[in-house]
């Protein structure tokens, strides 16, 4: 069954042209996959994104990473920093599986170094997390090696939303949240590029939630009183902004590391049209790359390469990008909310879903 996106409501977010699924994966070559575990009290997953088909730690992309509000426990941003290259896949999980992720990406990476006979001695998988302790009992900490490499099998150009596999535990401004994705189309020097968002959303207060330019989460929280009075499984609210969102953000856009920093720190902006002010509780993480301007590594460069040439957009053009990614993450955060149906929390709470008070 198709599921329900944010357009299909009749909301629009922005005014830029979307790509052909408008999803991260309109950039050529990028795959998202889910491993989803629902056991018991156990209700969590991972989610890959793999950059394209082939291996890239022997051929890295250009990369930037951005943290807003380190409320949070990645793990790889570091290194991408200062070299401004990805040589992994992203995986997301929950807070006290990175480690775990962490240990399942470097053996895949190994073994298709070993594969195309290039020893890795040192490998810097990029994971990240969110919180999802209201729904999920983490303290199992389920996630590992099998469901990592179920989630790189299944990677595919037409993933599902919602409460899928980062996404199966978080919650998101007191509602159900999830994985959501969308993407926008920028046309520079007569060619179109594609900028693709995935998010794993788990933060913001339920009384700022704005979703079209109305407050919606104000008038959720009266009708959710008024409904409940007396009743038990009440609504569950989010009081304070807490719990973290990670922003993946993909690009065919030839730019520098620079400038792709430039371009996820406007994933801010879109975050901020959804109602959050990005509050102490909260980790506010972007990660992004570009399938232009990758960066070979010393295997697979010409003999006695000393200078390298780069194709990089003019300063004066990166306001479409800067546009799209604002869009493109407020989309993906709509996406991830009413994608998400409703589901129970560890204390018997209901998370409802966004779609509920959207209509039909």
């Amino acid at each position: 069954m198709m599921q329900k996106r944010i357009r299909d409501y009749g909301i629009y977010p922005g005014r830029m042209k979307q790509g052909k699924r408008n999803k991260i994966t309109d950039v050529p070559g990028v795959l998202a996959g889910h491993c989803t575990v629902r056991d018991g009290e156990s209700r969590t997953g991972v989610t890959v994104i793999l950059p394209g088909t082939d291996n890239a730690f022997l051929n890295p992309y250009t990369a930037a990473a951005y943290v807003h509000n380190g409320f949070g426990k990645s793990a790889g941003l570091m290194q991408i920093e200062e070299l401004g290259t990805l040589e992994t896949p992203i995986a997301l999980t929950n807070t006290l599986n990175v480690g775990r992720v962490w240990d399942a990406v470097a053996d895949h990476v190994l073994r298709e170094c070993e594969r195309d006979g290039a020893p890795a001695l040192s490998i810097n998988p990029a994971v990240g997390e969110c919180n999802d302790s209201r729904i999920n009992r983490i303290s199992s900490r389920i996630i590992g090696q099998e469901q990592v490499e179920y989630a790189f099998s299944h990677a595919c150009e037409d993933p599902e939303e919602g409460a899928v596999g980062a996404g199966t535990g978080t919650v998101c401004y007191g509602l159900k949240g999830g994985i959501g994705t969308a993407s926008r189309v920028v046309e520079i020097g007569g060619r179109e590029y594609t900028i693709g968002v995935l998010v794993q959303s788990n933060f913001g207060a339920t009384e700022d939630l704005v979703v079209d330019g109305k407050a919606l989460g104000r008038e959720i929280l009266k009708k959710c009183q008024r409904e409940e009075t007396g009743k038990e499984g009440k609504t569950a609210f989010s009081e304070q902004d807490k719990g973290s969102i990670m922003s993946i953000l993909a690009t065919d856009l030839p730019v520098t590391a620079r400038q792709l920093k430039r371009i996820i720190r406007r994933l801010g902006a879109g975050i901020a049209r959804t109602g959050a002010y990005m509050g102490h509780g909260s980790g506010e993480v972007m990660i992004g790359f570009t399938t232009a301007n990758r960066v070979p590594s010393v295997k697979l460069r010409r003999e006695k390469e000393e200078l390298r040439m780069l194709a990089a957009i003019p300063e004066e053009t990166i306001n479409r990008a800067f546009l799209a990614a604002a869009e493109a993450e407020e989309e993906a955060v709509l996406n991830s909310m009413v994608t998400a149906a409703e589901t129970q929390g560890l204390q018997g709470e209901r998370y409802r879903s966004l779609a509920e008070f959207l209509g039909e």
